[in-house]
């Protein structure tokens, strides 16, 4: 596609393939159970051998916990879980020494009810950060400003009697809205970002981008009854998200925010879009031209089933998002049922779909994002309700298992405790999966008609292949069931 930067030469993330770290379960260098920076960074050598451009870091903030990291106190730290300050510089030196970029998450819509802002915004209404947040009135019987529900359940509102008024929340209650309507807000999102920048992060992954800003007015959002009249178990479906997502104020947000990495050459950003229809339509809008993201990533594709009219659409979304924008492409991540078994027939994963997914992923138009575990076909964890610890699943078990499924402990050794997660005699804070053993890194290096392996010719087949990288595509009106 001919994109070129200042220099004449091709952007580098264009193109390139990213590999998402879920640090918590990725390897534990101290023995409590829970994955570290250190950890990763004695791990570097096997990302840096499966021929990917960039790590993905999911957060390694300081916070309560609640969400697993997307709950942040402190953005500027570390919690001490997951290293110090110093490790983070050893984990950028160590990964460019290996020609691998990093992007952290900027979790820029929302913080913890912990966070030091928050604590003083709750308590006066005239404390710097009072306006901060998102607070509105009760309604004169009491009840939430309007009827927007929350993502994990319930009303999008808490009541805070120090205020007398409702705080918003998205997700948990324990995660208050930021309001980025407030420049003050997105000074202090700029300040975070422009702090990693000079500690040499490479980029950001932004957190729940459809998100960030709100409807003003705070008007109600109409209904979307379900097509056969049955009350889901998730109630947020039953509403068209008219005011409390995708508004038009989060354009301006990502400008400013383009305008600072524009003084860092080669930073870059990628967004998370939402499953909303017009996903895709919103990722050409938020990276067509030079003045907002670079690239976005969908959970769309992630929510729906694999067969040829779903596969086909996604071809043909990809390519004409490609004509305006630069998407990037996953079906894994941390927030999903792994795709080995979620698109597999009848949930029973095999290695040949397995490699048919990593093949379509790693030839489609645009950017790619490989999720841990991804390059060893991990199929989804089966767990118990006694091992679930994401609030999610805990909600709404057993209809909806929750994310924990797909954030097992990397397996790393077939024949060791814990997949050679932890120490042997530690408890890691999910169990590995029984069915990951035998596909562990291990293992698999011993097979050369492994699924790693195979993963590794993909992806140097992509990097010494300029056309599946920055070449043009189009679809093949083929009959069902080809695609091409």
């Amino acid at each position: 596609m001919g994109h070129v930067g200042s220099d004449g030469a091709v952007e580098w993330w264009r193109g390139a393939v990213l590999y998402q770290v879920y640090p918590r379960s990725f390897q534990d260098s101290d023995g409590d159970g829970v994955g570290d920076l250190p950890g990763l960074i004695d791990r570097l050598d096997h990302i840096a051998g499966l021929g990917v451009d960039a790590i993905w870091v999911c957060p390694f903030y300081p916070s309560p916990q609640r969400d697993f990291g997307y709950d942040i106190a402190d953005h500027c730290a570390v919690d001490p879980a997951f290293g110090r300050l110093e490790d983070v510089d050893r984990l950028i030196a160590a990964a460019h020494a290996r020609g691998l970029r990093v992007l952290f998450d900027l979790v820029g819509g929302h913080t913890s009810d912990r966070h030091p802002w928050f604590g003083a915004s709750r308590r006066n209404r005239e404390a710097p950060t009072g306006d901060w947040y998102v607070w509105a009135d009760p309604r004169p019987d009491g009840t939430p400003p309007n009827n927007w529900l929350s993502v994990f359940g319930g009303p999008a509102w808490t009541y805070e009697p120090r205020r007398r008024q409702y705080y918003l929340h998205h997700f948990l209650s324990t995660q208050p809205a930021l309001n980025l309507n407030n420049p003050d807000v997105q000074d202090a999102l700029l300040g975070i970002a422009e702090f990693w920048l000079e500690r040499g992060v490479d980029g950001f992954r932004l957190d729940a981008l459809d998100f960030l800003t709100h409807d003003h007015a705070l008007r109600d959002n109409p209904a979307n009854p379900p097509a056969n009249g049955a009350v889901p178990a998730k109630l947020f479906g039953m509403q068209r998200h008219d005011h409390d997502m995708i508004q038009p104020g989060t354009k301006p947000v990502l400008r400013r925010l383009r305008a600072l990495l524009e003084r860092y050459p080669g930073r870059v950003t990628l967004g998370e879009v939402s499953s909303q229809d017009g996903a895709y339509e919103r990722i050409a809008g938020y990276t067509e031209g030079r003045d907002h993201l670079h690239m976005a990533y969908t959970l769309r594709p992630l929510r729906h089933g694999f067969d040829h009219p779903t596969v086909s659409a996604l071809l043909g979304d990809a390519i004409a998002t490609c004509e305006r924008g630069w998407p990037c492409f996953s079906f894994s991540n941390h927030d999903v049922e792994r795709a080995a078994s979620r698109w597999a027939p009848g949930g029973q994963p095999d290695g040949r779909m397995t490699r048919l997914l990593l093949a379509l992923l790693l030839s489609l138009p645009g950017s790619a994002c490989l999720y841990q575990g991804e390059e060893l076909g991990l199929p989804e964890a089966v767990l118990r309700e006694a091992d679930i610890r994401d609030p999610f699943g805990l909600t709404y078990w057993p209809e909806f298992k929750g994310r924990d499924g797909s954030r097992t402990p990397m397996p790393w050794r077939g024949d060791l405790p814990h997949a050679g997660f932890t120490a042997p005699r530690s408890a890691p804070w999910l169990p590995v999966a029984e069915t990951h053993y035998a596909l562990s890194v291990s293992e698999q290096e011993m097979a050369p008609d492994s699924t790693l392996a195979f993963t590794r010719s993909l992806l140097r087949l992509r990097r010494d292949e300029p056309a599946l990288r920055h070449g043009r595509a189009e679809s093949l009106h083929l009959p069902a069931p080809l695609v091409g």
